[in-house]
Formats: C-alpha cells, sequence, structure tokens
C-alpha cells in the first residue's frame, strides 16, 4: 500500500461558517456500522493439511421440481440435513455459509471442493417435490476419490420429510463409523410439526436466513421472519418456528433497521415465551434464548451463559463460537473474541460473512494490512460482491488513498442497491471534496431508488441538505432539512431510547444551527449507549459529540474526544471501521480544528496498531 495524501490541497483557514456544512456525509453514513460491526478473523490454510476421516460438508441440494419457488424448499431440506448432522459430536460439520457457495445443478470439482474446506467427505443430493408427494436423493462421496460411500433416493409423502431428513443423517453417520449418543438419537428422531403447510413455510424462512448471512442482506431476514410468522399461524404449536422468529425479531431490534424497532423487541420476547413453553430443551430454544439475552437485554454475561450451554449440544457447528466472538467484542474482550472467531472459522472456513467480521476487526484494531487481505478471501468467495468491494474502498480511505480507493467504487450509482456500498461512495465523494457529484447522486436516489427502510431514505435526505448546503443551495438545504428534522422528531418520539435516530436528529439539529438542541441531543445519545455497554459501537457517538462540537467552535473538547479515539478500537459510524490520523487530514469536517498544534499533531501521530490479528497467507 502507497498512501496518498491531500493535506497539502486542505485550505489553511476554513471558514467556521461552512464547517457544519462538511458533517452532512457524516450522517449518510449512519448505517456503516450496522454494515461492518459484527464480522470476524479466518483459517490458515496450508498445502499439506489433511483432512479428518469424519469430516462432511453438505452442499446445496438441486431443485428438479417444476416449480422453481420449490428451490427454497430444496435448501431448507439441506439445511435441516446438515443441523442434524452437526448436532453429532463425533464428526467434523462445515458450516453452511462455507458450503452455499458450491452451486447446485453445475460440474462441481470435489477435489478442489475438499481441499477449500478441509473435509474428507460431501454429501450432495437433490430435491422433488410434487403435490404432496417428495422424492429427496442423497449421496455421500469420498471427496478426494471420488468414490460414492452410501446413496439412497426416498419417494414418500410429504408428511415424511422429517423421517427422510433424520435417515439420510443416520446413514451418513453410520457410513462414517461414527458413534451417536442417546441424546443424539432422540435429536435426530424428534419431529417439530405435523403440518406439512407450517414446516414448507419454515424450510422457507431457513432458506431466506442462511442466505441472509451468506450475503448480509438485511432484507432477507425481514422475509425469513415473515415465513416464519406464516409457520407459526399454521401450526401455533410448531416450537422451533416460534423460536426461529424470535431470533429474526431480536437481530431486527438490535439492528435498529425499520421503525418498528420497539415493537420488534416484544416480538421477539413473545416468540421466545412459546418457544419456551413448547419446547423449553430444545437447542434451537436455546439459542433463541442466547440471542435475545444478547440482541434485545444486552445481558452479555448472561448470553455467555446460555451459549456456553448450547456449545455441547451443537459441537459440530460454527454457530456459537460466532455468537461468542459477538459478544466478548462488545464486552471489548478482544483477545477472547479474536479465539472464538478462529474456532467458528475453522468450522466454516469459507464463509463470507465471517471473514467479513475478521476484516472489519482487524480495521477496527487498525491492523488494515491484514483487513485487506480478508477482503480479498471475501472477493476470492463473492467475486465484484458490492458490499465487500466498498469494505475495501473504506480501508483505502482509511489510509489516505483515496485514488486506490476510488477503484473500488466506480461502479456504484444512484441505483446501487447495497446501502452499505452506496454510503462508502458518499463518503469518497466528501473526502474527495466533490459535492456536485455527491448532490446529482443524490438527488437522483431519492427520485428513483426504493429504500428498504424509512431510515435509509432519512440518512440519505439529511446528506443531501448539508451537501445542498456546501454548493450554497442554503434555499434548498434549509428546506431539506426541516422535512428530515420533522421526520426525525416524530420517530424520537415513539422511540426515545433509540441512539441510533438520536444521532441522526443530532446531526439534523447541526445542519440547521441549533447549537444547544444539537449538543444536548449528542449528549444523550452517548448515555444511551456508553462505551461500557457497546465497546464497539458506543466510542461512535462520543465520536458524534466531537464531530458536532467542532461545528459549533468547541475545538478544545472535540480535540480531547479525538485523542481518545485515536487510542480506541471501535466501529466508526463516519469511516467504516475507525478513525486515523489520514482521515483527519483528509476529511473536510475537522478543517476549522487545523489551526490547532494539538490537532495537528493528531494529524502528523503514526497511528499505532493496538493488537495483531492473525491472518492467512
Amino acid at each position: 500500500m502507497k498512501p496518498t495524501e491531500f493535506a497539502d490541497d486542505l485550505p489553511s483557514k476554513p471558514s467556521r461558517s461552512r464547517v457544519w456544512i462538511y458533517a452532512i456525509i457524516v450522517a449518510a453514513v449512519l448505517s456503516v456500522g450496522l454494515f461492518f460491526v459484527g464480522r470476524y478473523t479466518a483459517r490458515r490454510e496450508t498445502g499439506t493439511f489433511r483432512s479428518p476421516t469424519k469430516s462432511i460438508a453438505v452442499l446445496p441440494f438441486e431443485n428438479l421440481s417444476r416449480d422453481p419457488d420449490n428451490a427454497d424448499f430444496a435448501d431448507g431440506v439441506q439445511d435441516e440435513i446438515l443441523t442434524d448432522l452437526s448436532r453429532i459430536a463425533d464428526l467434523k460439520v462445515i458450516g453452511r455459509a462455507s458450503a452455499m457457495q458450491y452451486k447446485s445443478g453445475v460440474a462441481r470439482d470435489l477435489r478442489k471442493i475438499s481441499h477449500e474446506l478441509g473435509v474428507a467427505n460431501v454429501v450432495e443430493g437433490s430435491v422433488q417435490r410434487s403435490g404432496n408427494r417428495l422424492r429427496v436423493n442423497a449421496q455421500l462421496v469420498d471427496a478426494r476419490t471420488h468414490r460414492q460411500l452410501w446413496g439412497q433416493t426416498y419417494d414418500r409423502d410429504l408428511a415424511d420429510v422429517f423421517a427422510i431428513q433424520s435417515e439420510i443423517a443416520k446413514r451418513i453417520a453410520e457410513s462414517l463409523q461414527a458413534r451417536l449418543t442417546g441424546r443424539e438419537e432422540q435429536a435426530l428422531a424428534a419431529k417439530p410439526t405435523n403440518h406439512p403447510e407450517a414446516y414448507d413455510a419454515y424450510l422457507r424462512g431457513l432458506a431466506f436466513e442462511a442466505r441472509s448471512h451468506y450475503l448480509y442482506v438485511r432484507d432477507l431476514v425481514w422475509k425469513a421472519a415473515g415465513f416464519y410468522e406464516r409457520a407459526v399461524q399454521l401450526d401455533p404449536n410448531f416450537g422451533i418456528a416460534w423460536a426461529r422468529l424470535s431470533r429474526a425479531d431480536a437481530v431486527l431490534y438490535f439492528n435498529r433497521v425499520d421503525t418498528a424497532t420497539a415493537a420488534r423487541g416484544d416480538a421477539a420476547k413473545g416468540a421466545l415465551e412459546h418457544a419456551q413453553k413448547l419446547e423449553p430443551n430444545l437447542t434451537e430454544t436455546l439459542l433463541a434464548v442466547g440471542y435475545y439475552q444478547y440482541w434485545v437485554l444486552r445481558d452479555y454475561g448472561l448470553a455467555k451463559t446460555t451459549f456456553g450451554r448450547v456449545n455441547n449440544m451443537l459441537p459440530g457447528s460454527s454457530e456459537v463460537p460466532r455468537a461468542l466472538g459477538l459478544i466478548t467484542r462488545r464486552e471489548g474482550n478482544w483477545d477472547e473474541s479474536v479465539a472464538y472467531f478462529e474456532q467458528a472459522i475453522a468450522l466454516d472456513p469459507r464463509n463470507a460473512e465471517l471473514l467479513i467480521v475478521a476484516a472489519s476487526t482487524s480495521a477496527m484494531l487498525r491492523q488494515f494490512p491484514a483487513a485487506l487481505k480478508l477482503y480479498d478471501r471475501v472477493l476470492d468467495i463473492t467475486p465484484n460482491d458490492p458490499d465487500a468491494m466498498a469494505a475495501k474502498a473504506s480501508i483505502y480511505q482509511a489510509q489516505g488513498n483515496l485514488q486506490q480507493a476510488a477503484k473500488f467504487l466506480s461502479e456504484i450509482n444512484a441505483q446501487t442497491p447495497s446501502e452499505s456500498a452506496f454510503i462508502v461512495k458518499m463518503t469518497q465523494l466528501k473526502l474527495e471534496r466533490n459535492y456536485g457529484e455527491a448532490i446529482r447522486t443524490l438527488h437522483a436516489r431519492q427520485a428513483q431508488f426504493h429504500f428498504a427502510s424509512q431510515y435509509d431514505k432519512v440518512r440519505d435526505q439529511l446528506a443531501l441538505a448539508f451537501m445542498q448546503r456546501l454548493a450554497g443551495d442554503t434555499v434548498g438545504a434549509g428546506l431539506t432539512a426541516e422535512q428530515v428534522r420533522n421526520t426525525l422528531e416524530q420517530l424520537c418520539r415513539v422511540q426515545p431510547d433509540n441512539f441510533y435516530l438520536a444521532a441522526m436528529l443530532s446531526q439534523a439539529y447541526a445542519a440547521m444551527g441549533r447549537k444547544d438542541s444539537a449538543l444536548k441531543v449528542a449528549e444523550r445519545t452517548i448515555t444511551l449507549l456508553p462505551r461500557t455497554k457497546d465497546a464497539v459501537s458506543g466510542p461512535t457517538y462520543e465520536e458524534n459529540l466531537a464531530l458536532i462540537q467542532t461545528i459549533f467552535g468547541e475545538n478544545s473538547r472535540a480535540i480531547t474526544t479525538l485523542t481518545q479515539l485515536l487510542q480506541t478500537p471501535y466501529n466508526s459510524w463516519v469511516y467504516g471501521s475507525t478513525i486515523t490520523p489520514a482521515l483527519l487530514r483528509l476529511d473536510p469536517i475537522w478543517d476549522p480544528l487545523r489551526s490547532d498544534p494539538a490537532f495537528q499533531k493528531l494529524c502528523k501521530d503514526k497511528q499505532p496498531e493496538i493488537r495483531a490479528i492473525s491472518s492467512p497467507r
């Protein structure tokens, strides 16, 4: 990497009356944290690696049904078989996200898959559904020799799908001479519902949920929640579906991504209570308990205890170490978090979401070379993925290399479906001070784009207001900012404890020049989510306060906060990783501080690497 600096191009004495204008684009990146926070580490690969004999990957099943909608059903059957195998302690089972990339219906190089996933065996299959009849074909293959170890075709009624899945898992275990405990036998034999349509909806929900992890798209979580709701409507006694519904609502509550945030928390609690009443000892119920404790209650200690209980029930799954890694990171226990994520990656080595976790956490710790290598691994799995490319661009931005960042953002435009990629593009235009292009792009997006949530639209409107002001259109900027303020105040009245909304409202007040209101709301936002409660996201609200202090001339206080933040690993809502000396030098929002020797020192200091992160290759 050869960082490119543009400090000499900055105005030496910026006008204080214009500084708050530069804050605009900060609001346009409020959701970067939602995209970047929560992803981590990578496994080491060696050419001499020998796959354990009892290691296995369940590859996506091919949908042979005439109805393409049954593809989700086929994905769900594969997912259930994988889950059943993950319950068997004597097997090493690769996680679903790593397996999902090997699409069905095309020729697959099993030897290559064996090497990439570190497994000796793979399961392939197909699903054909016609009315209430079901045909499932499955085979176990030694991927190193292409020798079939077991295979069977099942022609049965749809109601027998549970028995089919259970039998496939048992036959695979027997073929690999894996030992099953009595508890594992009992878990495999369980029949979650007697309602075929409810189970169909549940499998479709599983398919969308699995893709949401693989593609890290929140819209898929909403769709998954809808199918789980359908499942429990059809069968109110469907305990595992209630558990999955609770999880979906809990993560939507945690991420604050829609206007129904408060209701999501209540819905997660209600669904969990149903699951606990129906299936209190079910693994999925205990997982739902752990996620509710983490995502809704933010009781990290209690959540860790719950996930610890589940770990013995899902010995072959990456889910528990992943969850523990995320939780310990929120606590600020970075070393412990790294260890948990390394366990998760070992079980799910080509999981793009886990690699994103690795890269983003490396970025939080300002280990940028490691972060770039990890994003390269993600792009190897999902070539040209806009989210991964934008994330990589944000690392170059943090290093001050805008020229290199621009190469990864050239295809991002007003119609880009990825909000995170669009946000990084707007950050790039801000750092380049190309406000005219930013305004044109924001206008086009407001007019043409279908926003997934009101939050996204409000954020872009706020960005537009500031950029209009920056370009000298004070009348247009005032009208846009007023609309944003009205909307945000209404949302905050409904959700008074929503720190994400409060932060945006403080930005809106700052854009309108309302100093007292902006500072008051920004200070309150810190109390809503202090760093002691969330080591990953809490400090970003301190950064927001520093920005508003800068806007209104409280330079000394802002510099004190920035000094502390430069020594803190966290996820910046402004930059997608964390603040750096290079970003302080480049970003116009800090222009009013440039004449202060203390700020100049921050810009010149070499950024310390807070902790070394293990990285492959």
